[in-house]
């Protein structure tokens, strides 16, 4: 339940000399949320970075390349590396280097090699040699393995690793060295995309660890990876069969989690209603800023996105106290769940970015488009800003554009104030707040509520990923199909840069 991600900021671009923030109380109101923006900006990137071994003053006998999850080691003990929140906390530093961040480089190799490694260490979940021990959520942060009982196989993780490192392989090879990525990437990366391609239609845990089943966010992350996988392959003067065969498949599998108006994030018997922030984390994870407004990938200007982000958040209006009197089309505290009781049930730093994020991501995509279209299925949501809000489509040189986007970056503001409102003096983020009162709770400087507010305000400032190319993988095929195709595995080694 423990991945952390990051995304390019334009604010930082280097490591900024402080010390480690503990939660404390002194939670205050500041003047503005631009001054917020501010002053957390740095305090979350070096969060960040805090957590990383083998140097971070958080991650103390963490291997090179290591994320931890919090330094917590008691009630509760985070500090273990997460497949998942490994890779999502990397895809978002690669971004970063990408956009000028040239410290980041050695980190980023010490992370690659991490993983190489990783691969190799069979754990319970299985081995190497038929890619079972890939969905191995977590290890020791020495890179052991960790044999305790858990939610257990876990499979986000390959095809979010996947993913990050793909990215980081495509600007290598816009730099002219295809031969490192060859060597040191490709064996990787081949790996979790066979993984993906064998294992994507078995029952696994969700990403909050605690639900078996199928879980949208990870159906979602797998369709993407095996779609870039496939061009990133080619480009290596590679193949990715797998690949071409299963991405049809995945995605016609992904249409099953809608019931009309909302996403139900976990398909199996999770005695839950289903409305879960897996849902908006899906969304924001798979975003592309060159698609389109695409209903079959739930992108986040889609209807079913934002008629799913209306239900989901109206889901917790009523069951935090801290929640009382905010209205429809103001935002609220948001939680994983409204049924949640892990560690007494609060909202998460994380959740309630993530739905200013998704708004961010949608008004990002409708300016790039140059126009905005409200359908019968997403005119509930607009309705809740905008009260005369009608079907129709509306060009961005027209009033009503303007009026509705207004509406809806103002309404993302408003998450991002609540995060202000509850955030100590220090600016630092644990991973919980009291429903009651608000308090920081349970662990404390969680790398995952640093990310997500980094990659909240990246988009605020339009900082947007490269495209993973949904356009060429957004056809839903007419019958579905519960195949897959046999992945082929091998040692990697990512050794020398």
């Amino acid at each position: 339940m423990f991945f952390k991600r990051i995304l390019a900021h334009s604010l930082v671009g280097s490591t900024i000399g402080l010390a480690s923030p503990t939660i404390g109380h002194g939670i205050k109101k500041r003047a503005d949320i631009g001054s917020f923006i501010t002053s957390e900006s740095p305090i979350a990137y070096q969060g960040t970075l805090n957590n990383i071994g083998p140097n971070g003053t958080g991650a103390p006998g963490a291997s090179a390349g290591i994320v931890v999850a919090s330094p917590s080691q008691s009630n509760p003990d985070y500090f273990y590396t997460w497949t998942r929140d490994s890779a999502l906390t990397f895809a978002t530093l690669i971004e970063t280097f990408i956009a000028g961040d040239s410290s980041l480089e050695t980190i980023i190799e010490q992370y690659i090699s991490a993983q190489a490694h990783l691969q190799t260490v069979t754990n319970p979940s299985g081995g190497l040699s038929d890619g079972s021990g890939l969905a191995e959520p977590k290890f020791y942060v020495n890179m052991t393995q960790f044999s305790g009982q858990w939610g257990r196989p876990q499979r986000d993780g390959p095809a979010l690793r996947a993913s990050a490192l793909i990215a980081y392989g495509n600007h290598l090879i816009s730099k002219g060295s295809k031969s490192v990525v060859l060597s040191n990437i490709w064996p990787i990366v081949e790996n979790d995309l066979s993984y993906v391609a064998q294992y994507w239609n078995q029952t696994g845990y969700d990403l909050w660890e605690e639900v078996q089943g199928s879980s949208f966010f990870t159906i979602a992350s797998q369709h993407k990876a095996l779609v870039e996988g496939n061009t990133f392959a080619t480009s290596l003067g590679k193949s990715c069969a797998g690949c071409v065969s299963q991405a049809p498949q995945v995605l016609c599998f992904l249409q099953s989690f809608w019931n009309g108006s909302a996403v139900i994030s976990n398909l199996g018997n999770s005695g839950r209603s289903g409305l879960d922030a897996n849902s908006l984390l899906g969304s924001i994870h798979t975003f592309d800023p060159s698609a389109a407004c695409d209903d079959a990938t739930f992108q986040p200007c889609s209807s079913r996105a934002l008629s799913n982000h209306k239900v989901v958040v109206d889901s917790f209006r009523s069951v935090y106290s801290i929640n009382s009197g905010i209205a429809a089309g103001s935002a609220p505290a948001i939680g994983r769940y409204p049924e949640d009781s892990y560690q007494g049930g609060n909202p998460w730093y994380l959740c309630t970015l993530a739905s200013a994020e998704l708004l961010y991501d949608a008004i990002y995509q409708w300016d790039k488009q140059g126009s905005l279209t409200v359908t019968q299925t997403s005119l509930p949501f607009f309705k809740d800003l905008v009260s005369d809000a009608a079907v129709g489509n509306y060009s961005s040189s027209s009033a009503t554009y303007t009026t509705l986007t207004k509406a809806v970056k103002t309404y993302a503001d408003d998450f991002v104030s609540i995060v202000q409102k509850y955030t100590p003096s220090n600016g630092s983020l644990a991973e919980q707040f009291s429903r009651d009162d608000g308090t920081p709770l349970s662990a404390r400087d969680l790398t995952w509520s640093y990310a997500s507010f980094l990659s909240t305000i990246a988009r605020r400032n339009g900082t947007v990923p490269a495209s993973w190319g949904e356009s060429s993988g957004n056809k839903v095929p007419t019958a579905c199909s519960s195949g897959s195709a046999t992945g082929t595995y091998v040692t990697p080694t990512a050794t020398s840069w």
